[in-house]
């Protein structure tokens, strides 16, 4: 099994930045591709971005607008997610996730089979 440790929790101000890191251990050669999710307190888990585990070609959701950049150290087996200009809305717990059933990369829950626990991002205004 594929393990995934999120990390880099933080509480910062409106406008500012923070770094979180996904790190994959066990049967990483499975992994096809790495995910952040987030879910708000009421609401769907989303799509935050997303990067395949070889190769380049990150995928984001349409509200990151350049403000957040998914990348990866395979040598690490870790996954950052740079988040700057924070909003917020941002606020919510984190995930990474770990998909080994998919090639092709993908924002659908659904797809990816090993899950963080979270890691929890608050914004405040």
């Amino acid at each position: 099994q594929v393990q995934v440790v999120e990390s880099g929790r933080g509480l910062v101000q409106a406008g500012g930045f923070l770094r979180l890191s996904c790190e994959a251990s066990v049967l990483t050669f499975s992994i096809y591709n790495l995910g952040w999710f987030r879910q708000a307190p009421g609401k769907e888990r989303e799509f935050v971005a997303a990067i395949p585990w070889r190769g380049s070609s990150p995928y984001y959701a349409d509200f990151v607008k350049g403000r957040l950049t998914i990348s990866r150290d395979n040598a690490k087996n870790t996954v950052y997610l740079q988040m700057n200009r924070l909003k917020p809305e941002d606020t919510a717990p984190y995930y990474c996730a770990a998909s080994t059933i998919v090639t092709g990369i993908t924002s659908l829950p659904g797809y990816y089979d090993y899950w963080g626990q979270g890691t929890q991002v608050t914004v405040s205004s």
